[in-house]
This record gives structure tokens, sequence and C-alpha cells, in this order.
């Protein structure tokens, strides 16, 4: 663990070159071939989230603006415009003509529109961005109670998680944070036994968001419960997916992991790396053990090279990343959420290692009630 965590100080940071390469006017496009963009796959509320929370993220790190700064002005106009205000909800797949394709109102993508919603209230630096993210905060947020998806759920949380940073005393925000907890214990009550210490009868998509799920309700409400479940059950993923060898082996897509039977080897995506290395942070913050930066570097490292395949999938001539591991060979397409993906591993990185989150003097709204804030708000 030592040399793996010495390792760390020779990792690639962060570039933005493929993801501008992704960006028009409209916001991140979806899908590239190889590193070229790809127009007729359009854009996702999905990614756009997800690269507005690496915008600030790694203003964060860097202690001032940089070039992300016009980057992440567009993915929260996009996800301002994905807001569907008649029914409250997001939409998620935008065409390259700007028509909006889906009809369905993805839950798990309204819940990355909330994390990267309260990322930006509780983190960012520039008022207006907050103000803006306050403002369509306030009337996403009442569809997460409606949720069915626990992923959605999850991510729910990551999200009020950063906006009680601004507003610790919100107490609708505390209340749903509780219900949705609760909603995650329950899953796993009903679900988990000594052998299968899990939600669902599936291991899939975006994993290690369940247990991080419940650490963002554990660190908002100081429960135990959540604390206890959050941490036994992101030790057992990360256990299923460490290969023999002892680098980290995501769950493949190509069947998942089902109970009862052998899990999928591939194809394996980077989403679940990330979702790993974020979740282990989290566990690492709330603990203070440092087997969960290990964990952690164990599958930032996957994106490195340090995998089934031995090839890296981070990409030093673009800064992207490729699309995932196949058998035999690696998907060389670098579309946005796996670029996006290997950046917020690394930000996640780095940001533990010890700037801490922190408002600025024109932001003094913590001890107010929301509901009492002015209206350019």
């Amino acid at each position: 663990p030592s040399v793996l965590l010495e390792r760390s100080q020779t990792w690639p940071a962060v570039r933005w070159d493929h993801v501008r390469r992704l960006t028009d006017d409209t916001g991140l496009l979806q899908h590239a071939r190889y590193n070229v963009a790809l127009y007729e796959a359009g854009y996702t509320t999905d990614d756009n989230a997800r690269a507005l929370v690496a915008c600030v993220w790694h203003e964060e790190w860097r202690g001032e603006p940089g070039e992300e700064s016009p980057l992440g002005e567009r993915y929260l106009a996009f996800l301002t415009w994905a807001f569907d205000a008649r029914r409250g909800r997001f939409r998620n797949v935008l065409r390259y003509d700007r028509r909006w394709l889906d009809h369905d109102h993805s839950e798990d993508a309204h819940g990355r529109a909330l994390w990267a919603l309260g990322t930006v209230i509780g983190r960012a630096t520039r008022a207006h961005w907050r103000q803006a993210a306050w403002a369509l905060w306030q009337r996403a947020l009442p569809a997460a109670a409606h949720f069915r998806s626990p992923r959605a759920w999850a991510l729910a949380l990551l999200g009020l998680r950063e906006y009680l940073r601004a507003f610790p005393r919100h107490l609708t925000a505390r209340q749903l944070a509780s219900q949705l907890a609760n909603r995650l214990l329950e899953l796993y009550a009903r679900c988990a036994d000594a052998n299968w210490p899990w939600f669902e009868d599936i291991v899939s998509y975006d994993n290690a968001v369940l247990p991080h799920g419940l650490l963002a309700a554990a660190a908002i409400l100081n429960r135990s419960d959540c604390l206890q479940v959050g941490l036994e059950s992101l030790r057992w993923l990360a256990q299923v997916q460490t290969a023999p060898e002892g680098h980290f082996a995501p769950i493949g897509c190509q069947g998942w992991y089902r109970r009862g039977e052998a899990p999928a080897r591939f194809d394996q995506q980077p989403i679940e790396a990330q979702a790993m290395v974020t979740a282990c942070l989290a566990a690492e913050e709330l603990t203070g053990e440092s087997i969960w930066r290990v964990q952690a570097a164990r599958a930032l490292e996957w994106f490195l090279g340090r995998n089934d395949l031995g090839a890296a999938l981070y990409d030093a001539e673009t800064g992207g990343c490729c699309d995932g591991l196949q058998p035999g060979r690696v998907n060389r397409n670098q579309g946005a959420e796996s670029t996006v993906a290997w950046m917020l591993a690394r930000l996640a990185w780095h940001l533990r290692q010890g700037r801490a989150p922190a408002l600025t003097a024109g932001w003094q709204l913590a001890d107010a009630d929301p509901t009492q804030a002015p209206e350019s708000y």
C-alpha cells in the first residue's frame, strides 16, 4: 500500500484539452470516435452535470479561476435549459439539432443534476454561479422525494451534502436527506445477507454511488446506521472488484454481477473506477482509516494501466480517457462520460490532499432560511 500511495506523486494532472474539444456553444457532446466528436450522438444532462462538478472541483483545487471557467458556465446553462418547468424534472438526451429526445425524464440524470447544482452552491467561489444554481435547485429538488431509482436517491444525497455546506439549517433539505437515506437502508435490509451485503440482487452500473450516498447521509445527519451500512457495502464492493493480482477490476457491463452467478469481467467502464475513487475518499474522510485511501488509489490507477489488460485508458496525447476495457483490447473512443470520469477521480484525489471547501465573503447565507433569500436568488 505504501508503494501504491507513493506512486500518486507521478500521476498525470487533469487537462481540459479533450473536454474543450467535445464542448460547443450548446454544451458537452456525449460521444466521440477516437478523439473526434460525434455530433449525431448529441448531448446529455448526465454528462454536462458531471462536467460542471469537475469545473467546480478544479477551481477549488487551484484556488483561482482557470481554463475551466467558461466551460462551467456553459454546462450550468445547459442544466438550466434541460429543466422542464412544467413537470419539475430534467430532460436528459438532446439531439444535435437541439430537440429533446426523451420523454421519461431520467431519474438518475435528475439526481446527477442535483449533485452538480449542490456542488456549485456549496463550493463555487462565483456569486453568479451560486445564484443561478440556487434558483434552479429550488425548483428541481422537490422531485427527488418521488424518485424510485436507488441511484437517484444516492446522487441526490451527494447534492444535498454539498448544498448543506452553504445552508446547514435548511430543515426541508435535511428532512429529505433523512427520507432518502431511510429508503436506501430499507432496500439494503430487504436484500442483504452475510454473503451478499448489497442493495439489490445485481451489481450493475455506477455501483459505488450507493454506499457513497449513505456516507453522505451519515455526514449530513450524523447517523451511525448510515455510516455502518455505507462502509459495510463499500468494503464488500471493493473486495469483489479486486483481482487476485491485487489491481482494481470493476464489474463488466456485459452481464453485470447477478446474485448466485459469476461476475462479468468485461466490458469494464471508467465510471465504475471513478465512483469507487470518490466513495472510498469519502469513507476515508469520515473514518480517518488509511485503507480507504489505498482502495481509492487502486481504483484510480486502473485508468493508468494497472488493470486486467495492463493498458492505460488515460490518453496523455489528448488529455481524454478511453471508453473502457473489452476482452483483449481497449475501446479507443474517448467519450464525455469516460473523460470526465477520469477527471473527477483525479480531482477528488487532489482535494483530499488538504484543500478544504471554503465560501467567499460574499456568500453569507449559511445561517439563513433559504426560503427567505432575495428574489434574485
